[in-house]
């Protein structure tokens, strides 16, 4: 994610999680293996967001070179990282614009990647902020967690949910339509899980925006990078279509979700 952004000349601001206490950055002071390794061991984890005196000091630093800075934060029913930025960017005369467009991982990706297009193409800070809010809704995600668990740790379901998942060893399938993260269907098993979700993106694609060609497709992963590419291959068949990009969800999600999490999602694509 950071080298990618360096190519594109993005700037990511990290966000933090805690470890049994210690703050930690992925990639700065814990790995993904080690991350796991301690998640699955019943490590104490939760989910923070970057300090209101450091967002400051790094929009600063940008403003420096910068006349705006447009800052895509994840979305504000998931995060409150998206609610602290907009209270920091108060005291930026106008020119840091938060755009809460009600996205994460990988359609958040497609967000930066449609604002970049549209600067380079002249638009002003508030067109492109304008054009990302307008088109927040124009993604789908769906996603296969191993177990209930997690989510009901970081308080995102019912102790019910969580034990009813538990007891009968179902694989959950959750969906992400704009802010909301809500359950969809359950599953035997995991090629039971995979085919509901393109099964479900499939009527996405088709009835919310107009087929395959209007769309980029997505496969993302806490932890199994094999099964990732063999169901992107598996996408790939089934929509006709190489474009199926596939990543590993960041660690600040795997809080939420935990390791053998599994998804499908797609965003439109904006020919605005």
């Amino acid at each position: 994610m950071q080298e990618e952004a360096e190519q594109l000349g993005v700037h990511v601001v990290p966000m933090p999680f805690v470890v049994d206490g210690e703050e930690c950055f992925e990639g700065v002071n814990l790995d993904a293996e080690r991350f796991y390794a301690r998640q699955t061991a019943g490590a104490d984890v939760v989910t923070s967001q970057p300090s209101i005196v450091d967002l400051g000091k790094r929009w600063a630093e940008l403003l420096e070179a910068y006349d705006e800075v447009i800052y895509i934060p994840m979305s504000s029913g998931l995060s409150g990282s998206c609610e602290t930025a907009c209270q920091v960017a108060r005291h930026c005369n106008g020119r840091v614009h938060v755009v809460d467009n009600q996205r994460i991982s990988v359609t958040q990706r497609e967000a930066v990647l449609d604002a970049l297009r549209w600067i380079g193409e002249g638009r002003t800070a508030a067109e492109t902020c304008a054009l990302l809010e307008s088109t927040k809704l124009d993604a789908s995600i769906y996603l296969m967690v191993d177990t209930m668990a997690y989510l009901h740790k970081s308080g995102r379901i019912t102790p019910a949910a969580a034990a009813i998942g538990s007891v009968l060893k179902i694989k959950p399938v959750l969906q992400i339509q704009g802010e909301k993260l809500d359950a969809f269907s359950v599953a035997k098993s995991f090629k039971a899980a995979k085919r509901t979700m393109v099964k479900a993106l499939s009527r996405d694609v088709r009835e919310r925006f107009g087929g395959v060609d209007g769309v980029h497709l997505y496969v993302a992963h806490t932890n199994r990078d094999e099964d990732a590419q063999a169901f992107a291959d598996e996408v790939r068949a089934h929509f006709g279509t190489d474009d199926v990009y596939v990543d590993r969800l960041p660690l600040s999600i795997a809080c939420h979700v935990g390791p053998g999490a599994l998804g499908i999602g797609c965003a439109k694509k904006q020919f605005a």
